[in-house]
């Protein structure tokens, strides 16, 4: 069987960024999958559950209503490792395209203080299972220590 395209990136040389996953072609769009690299894989601790299902909620509640991005919006959602997070955007986009997009959006994260959008027991299946200070200071580490300051190496996957 092969290996899908996630699984033939070297995970020992990855380091927090924005990647292109992939590109799909469905009809006539294009689709792009970004990885957006959170921790370093296997060198860093991975994002408990809490945060990550969080960041989730509000990342997704962002891209949603952006006014440029929300009708291109398929998808935003954690990794299984938890090192990270998939969004999936319609277009032929590259990774320093969105940029100022993922900017943004943690940015919303780092600084949101309200009850988090469908964080209820009849809006979401593990409604308890959020930490909105940890989803805070973890955007606001990816912010400084990733974003702020991205360049080409973590734009682009290792080889």
């Amino acid at each position: 069987m092969e290996k899908i395209a996630s699984f033939t990136i070297d995970h020992i040389l990855l380091e927090p960024g924005i990647y292109v996953s992939r590109q799909d072609k469905v009809g006539a769009e294009t689709i792009t999958t970004f990885d957006l690299r959170m921790t370093a894989p296997n060198r860093e601790p991975v994002m408990n559950t809490a945060e990550v299902h969080t960041i989730e909620h509000l990342g997704a509640t962002f891209l949603r209503n952006d006014p440029e991005y929300k009708d291109k919006t398929i998808y935003f959602g954690p990794m299984g490792c938890r090192t990270g997070f998939y969004m999936v955007l319609a277009g032929d986009l590259t990774s320093k395209d969105v940029v100022p997009l993922v900017t943004r959006m943690y940015e919303f994260i780092r600084d949101f203080k309200d009850a988090v959008p469908g964080a209820s027991p009849k809006d979401c299946g593990n409604y308890l299972d959020m930490n909105l200070g940890m989803a805070n200071f973890l955007a606001k580490r990816y912010l400084d220590n990733t974003l702020y300051n991205i360049d080409e190496k973590h734009l682009v996957y290792p080889q």
